[in-house]
């Protein structure tokens, strides 16, 4: 590929607006629908510390190759045929990472290890190739970055060799690395470390894919607890935890949706560090917001199972930890983009807490209904607050 081809890949900017999501972004998207639907069953199917070590490994390098990904298509151009040829590649990459899941710690662990390294490196070495020469700060960069994520993949792939016990420290340690990349910006023997220069992203279309993202684990979580609900027989406590359900996602996407994104896709399209709020607000603080969202629709399950049960550890920690997970990343997210704490989520997490000190107190039925007073309580604070009587917008 010439010069001028390698250039045309690139995504073309325009002052005053923002980069639109594309049709084959949100394609790529359906795959990891199936991906957060395979970490909520793997966490219900082993809800115990070994499990929930097991899965946060799995889930922190599922968000970690579709987050990366979008930091690609921020710079390339989707509409471009390689572009569109190397996320269909991925997509298949996605597919055999995400149907590994429920057995990655046992007969599959090298078919998960061998998808997550390919699509990093190779995501990584394609983009490095077909970046144009006149962008040398950005190619830079990506040759940092397949150095890290070579390094990262040698250890999936000897962890998906190694016995499960085994699997999980290696698999752990890959993690590691590759989440100290960006903190380090990927320093690099001989090349150094990159700048907040060679960061530099179109925000508008950042915030916009980390929002679909959200919404792909809210309506995941719904489409699961509705599943879960029409197989059980229909009585009062049943329909009871799944309206306190239902309701507890709507006022999720209430908290963030209502002006959380908006703000954030203003504030990082118009910073003069696109790439230190994009790092901060996005890749990291967008991560706890997803895992809680996938832990709430664990309790939904658990609850709508056993509403008037006894309320075990088990129990305790997916009713109130996914919520509460939720407004940390919440609030980490919004103290990025606004400069404060934000009063409504502190008083939040402070009173889910407290129901976490005294559960054990309630039925699962009374615990999930009084989490979701929590958070309903957070989005009308902070709407009103916020002062603001338009009606909420559905996207950024």
């Amino acid at each position: 590929m010439n010069e001028g081809g390698r250039r045309s890949v690139l995504r073309v900017r325009e002052a005053h607006q923002h980069s639109r999501v594309t049709a084959v972004e949100l394609f790529f998207d359906l795959v990891f629908v199936f991906a957060v639907t395979q970490i909520s069953h793997a966490l219900l199917k082993d809800f115990s510390l070994l499990g929930g070590a097991r899965v946060t490994v799995l889930f922190l390098a599922v968000w970690w190759v579709w987050i990366f990904t979008s930091w690609v298509t921020n710079w390339l151009d989707p509409d471009r045929t390689p572009v569109r040829i190397l996320l269909f590649l991925l997509m298949l990459g996605g597919l055999v990472l995400s149907t590994s899941l429920p057995a990655a710690f046992d007969a599959r662990g090298l078919a998960f290890g061998v998808a997550f390294a390919a699509m990093q490196v190779g995501r990584s070495a394609v983009t490095l190739w077909l970046l144009p020469a006149s962008e040398q700060g950005m190619r830079r960069n990506f040759i940092r970055i397949l150095a890290w994520l070579s390094v990262s993949g040698v250890l999936w792939i000897a962890g998906g060799l190694a016995d499960p016990q085994t699997r999980l420290g290696l698999w752990a340690l890959a993690v590691f690395i590759e989440y100290m990349g960006p903190v380090t910006r990927f320093r690099t023997p001989g090349l150094g470390a990159s700048t907040i220069d060679d960061w530099n992203v179109e925000g508008g279309h950042m915030a916009e894919r980390s929002s679909a993202f959200i919404l792909i684990a809210l309506g995941e979580s719904v489409v699961v607890t509705g599943a879960t609900f029409a197989d059980l027989p229909w009585s009062g406590p049943t329909i009871a935890a799944f309206v306190a359900s239902f309701v507890g996602s709507i006022a999720m996407w209430w908290i963030y949706f209502h002006k959380g994104a908006e703000a954030g896709a203003e504030r990082i399209s118009s910073a003069d560090d696109p790439g230190r709020i994009a790092r901060l607000a996005y890749t990291y603080f967008h991560m706890p917001m997803v895992a809680g969202i996938i832990m709430s629709a664990v309790a939904d399950e658990l609850v709508l199972a056993h509403p008037n049960g006894h309320t075990d550890l088990k129990t305790i920690l997916s009713v109130v930890g996914g919520p509460l997970l939720f407004l940390i990343g919440t609030i980490l997210f919004k103290r990025t983009i606004r400069g404060h704490w934000q009063p409504s989520h502190v008083v939040g997490i402070a009173a889910l807490l407290a129901l976490a000190a005294t559960g054990e107190l309630m039925s699962p039925l009374v615990l999930s209904v009084l989490t979701t007073v929590v958070l309903v309580v957070v989005a009308a604070w902070e709407a009103i607050s916020l002062g603001s009587s338009a009606a909420p917008g559905g996207g950024t």
